[in-house]
């Protein structure tokens, strides 16, 4: 075989190594991303526009991985098979032309689908009035726990003042002169809540920021100190949930876990006369 002619093959047989190697990383990539990308049992009512736009996203940039890496070995490839590759396939000007054009079609793409599916969430989520029968909670994080308060059967939160906090009798700084603070009920890292209606938490923190997070409902906030931020959401599933700290808020950080229990409304309104009762 003239030598020229074994270069020649040589190259065209790297070029298809290499261009089966990119092709069978898209491919790859695609399938195992698929198969272990799973979000936590879906448990409220407006987490199913999240996941929808969670899905459309990895569903579009999965297929653009997949096409550019396609494309990729396959130039690759056809490029091994020629003599003289410094050849331009387009001018200076298509090239720059069809970067920006590739460009904006996948941001449009991409992006474009995330805000169409998702504004409405958006809108419903932190945009919309909340409903006037929402449970309403405070809930005060702390390095490293969560306290949560209920108003009494006033339906009415007392008043709280830093100076009388105290980490083991008063970690709110509840001020128990005031007559609507007297039947506030105060529970750590346990948050009850009835099923199938709406419940607002209000969020503060008393040393860092902290984020409340609730896999199974797509709610994330961050707790930021100074502020009271609210967020109201509606749980469709009853059972035992993890709370979470997804800020890192110090050493103890890893230890910073509750518990969201959803309960029929009657087992809830037992619990809540309970703790009445015990107050």
């Amino acid at each position: 075989m003239p030598e020229k002619t074994a270069a020649r093959v040589k190259l065209s047989i790297e070029g298809i190594i290499l261009g089966l190697a990119i092709g069978l990383v898209g491919i790859v990539g695609v399938y195992y991303g698929s198969n272990n990308w799973h979000a936590p049992a879906l448990a409220s009512q407006h987490g199913a526009g999240i996941d929808a736009m969670m899905l459309y996203l990895v569903a579009t940039t999965g297929s653009m991985f997949l096409i550019g890496h396609l494309i990729l070995g396959f130039l690759i490839w056809n490029g091994s098979r020629k003599e003289d590759v410094s050849l331009r396939l387009a001018s200076v000007k298509t090239e720059k032309f069809m970067s920006i054009a590739l460009g904006v079609l996948m941001a449009l793409i991409a992006e474009g689908g995330v805000v169409m599916i998702g504004m409405p969430v958006w809108d419903e989520y932190f945009m919309g009035e909340t409903p006037e029968d929402a449970l309403q909670i405070d809930v005060f994080a702390q390095q490293f726990a969560w306290n949560i308060r209920y108003p009494g059967p006033d339906g009415i939160f007392g008043r709280v003042d830093s100076a009388l906090i105290d980490e083991l009798s008063n970690p709110m700084g509840i001020d128990r002169s005031d007559a609507a603070a007297i039947d506030d009920v105060v529970v750590i890292n346990q948050l009850y809540v009835p099923v199938d209606r709406p419940v607002q938490v209000t969020l503060r923190s008393r040393d860092v920021i902290h984020s409340f997070f609730l896999p199974n409902f797509r709610v994330k906030q961050d707790a930021v100190p100074g502020m009271s931020i609210p967020v109201w959401f509606v749980p469709t599933q009853e059972g035992r949930f993890e709370l979470a700290c997804t800020e890192l808020c110090g050493l103890g950080h890893y230890r910073m876990m509750g518990f969201f229990n959803v309960l029929p409304q009657g087992e809830f309104e037992d619990w809540l006369q309970q703790q009445y009762a015990s107050n």
